[in-house]
């Protein structure tokens, strides 16, 4: 079984991912940083030459290849669950947990990022992350067998619930 950590930027998906694998002794990946490797090219660069939908196309063959694995943590980029095939593809042999936080938590963590592109042109920071919010709750509620409120805890705090969630699913020994 892959645990597969879905949400949007910010909510901690690499951090409790690291956290978890090294508890768990399970392999890691980050989806995002398996694109750059396999791109030769940082987000921004290939979003800039190509477009957002070579970035999804590329997205799609990284997230279909990890989740035909077992027992790894997956770290998702907060876009893979815009293509149902990617989900499918994670929830294969994954279970899928969507960290949450509220749009003004997002915003503070992720204000000084400069790996990703804006995902919507002509709108302010703030405009935006509600926007793709709200297109991508319904998404990320369907796709995801737990949710985990991510805004007051920390990361240890939060790879402990998950573990906890496991283990109570007998997932986890």
């Amino acid at each position: 079984m892959n645990i597969v950590l879905i949400g949007y930027r910010g909510t901690g998906k690499s951090t409790v991912a690291t956290l978890l694998a090294s508890n768990l002794r399970m392999p890691q990946i980050c989806l995002d940083e398996e694109i750059v490797n396999r791109a030769g090219k940082r987000i921004p660069e290939i979003v800039a030459l190509h477009g957002w939908e070579y970035f999804r196309d590329l997205e799609s063959k990284v997230a279909a290849d990890y989740g035909s694995k077992d027992g790894w943590v997956i770290d998702t980029g907060g876009g893979v669950i815009l293509r149902d095939e990617n989900v499918q593809n994670l929830r294969r042999n994954g279970t899928l947990l969507w960290l949450t936080a509220p749009p003004s938590v997002l915003i503070d963590r992720i204000k000084d990022d400069t790996e990703r592109p804006a995902l919507k042109d002509g709108k302010t920071f703030l405009e935006e992350v509600e926007e793709v919010l709200e297109e991508r709750l319904p998404l990320y509620r369907s796709a995801a067998h737990a949710s985990i409120d991510v805004s007051t805890s920390t990361p240890e705090e939060v790879s402990s619930r998950i573990q906890a969630l496991l283990r109570e699913q007998g997932l986890l020994t």
